[in-house]
């Protein structure tokens, strides 16, 4: 699905009463402001963050299908019972890691932001190319070519520094992040430029690239640091795929600089490894010393449109994962930086030197 590659959902997890709900949301390692849909936010405030989930996922065109109803006061209802439910469980922050063009509705996240508390960071950018319309494949140019990784650079660079756009309408706050996706078969020529875009952009204007990786993690991890992207403001997504951790990428990404994104907590696909899995996983990179580069979200679909979504609770990394990590060993203040330093960190505009 769009930038999460999702392939399935796993049963409904208890309610929990989650660790989180007394602890101070400060961390001194964290800085600077992040961009919110309601402003600047101080990273400091973010508590709990999950980096990779999606609230409205939409196929592209399927708004326009007959048989497809999209109630937004339904929608707006469902959204915030959820973010309820990971608030309760000791939530602060949602990243919406759908970018520009599957779903994004800026008005809606502002009103559910208002609503719940929960504070939620939009973000820019597109892929993988199989995901993209034809105006980005092949404009109007003689012999028709795919976008240049300077087009995209602009587009997205124009949403952190202007604003998300509002098709034809307006544009609103500024984009929190900038997410892309290489196509699992290989990288094409249209994904290079998107990465290189993305990065390109955040390079720029000072926020973080999301890759979710295709079949060369770690090339595709260099192409972003040849746009001038410090590997430490780059998350590689997807790398607790059973290939990614066959191939040793997580531990290969953390020892470039780069952030490991665990994103898919809670899913019973084979794809992906399981949640025992994913415990070794975080427990053999905090042996490594990087528990500094380790971010989990569960890539979980609050409401879908045109084809299913990972239709898991956002609470699902507080209140299935969090005892998983605890009974395994990992102490409560590695476990908050994980979930509150890294990303507060990341989605610091500028990030720390």
């Amino acid at each position: 699905m769009c930038l999460k590659h999702s392939r399935g959902a796993a049963e409904p997890v208890p309610p929990f009463t989650s660790l989180f709900l007394d602890r101070p949301a400060d961390r001194e390692a964290t800085v600077g402001t992040v961009n919110t849909v309601l402003g600047a936010v101080e990273a400091s405030q973010l508590g709990v963050t999950l980096l990779s989930e999606a609230l409205m996922y939409v196929l592209p065109g399927a708004e326009y299908a007959f048989d497809i109803r999209i109630d937004r006061a339904e929608v707006f209802d469902r959204l915030a019972a959820r973010l309820a439910e990971f608030k309760a469980a000791g939530g602060g922050t949602i990243v919406d890691a759908t970018g520009m063009f599957q779903g994004r509705d800026l008005r809606l996240y502002e009103a559910l932001s208002r609503a719940t508390g929960v504070h939620i960071v939009a973000t820019s950018g597109q892929g993988p190319e199989n995901m993209l319309g034809g105006y980005f494949l092949t404009p109007q140019t003689n012999p028709p070519t795919p976008w240049p990784a300077q087009k995209f650079a602009e587009m997205f660079g124009r949403e952190v520094n202007e604003g998300m756009v509002v098709p034809r309408l307006e544009r609103r706050a500024p984009a929190g992040m900038i997410c892309t996706a290489v196509s699992l078969e290989g990288m094409t020529a249209t994904d290079g430029s998107l990465v290189r875009g993305a990065a390109r952009a955040g390079a720029t204007y000072g926020v973080p690239v999301f890759i979710r990786c295709g079949s060369d993690a770690l090339a595709e991890l260099q192409l972003a640091i040849e746009e001038s992207m410090r590997p430490d403001r780059v998350v590689i997504a997807g790398l607790d795929r059973r290939d990614a951790v066959a191939k040793g990428w997580p531990l290969a990404v953390a020892q470039a600089g780069a952030c490991v994104g665990i994103d898919h907590v809670g899913s019973t696909d084979p794809f992906y490894v399981s949640d025992a899995e994913r415990v070794a996983l975080v427990l053999d990179l905090i042996g490594a010393g990087h528990a500094d580069r380790i971010v989990l979200s569960s890539s979980a679909t609050g409401v879908a449109f045109g084809e299913p979504g990972n239709d898991l609770p956002f609470a699902t990394v507080l209140t299935t994962f969090v005892p998983m990590l605890e009974q395994a060993g990992v102490s409560r203040d590695l476990i908050d930086q994980i979930l509150i330093t890294n990303p507060a960190r990341l989605l610091s505009v500028g990030g720390e030197a």
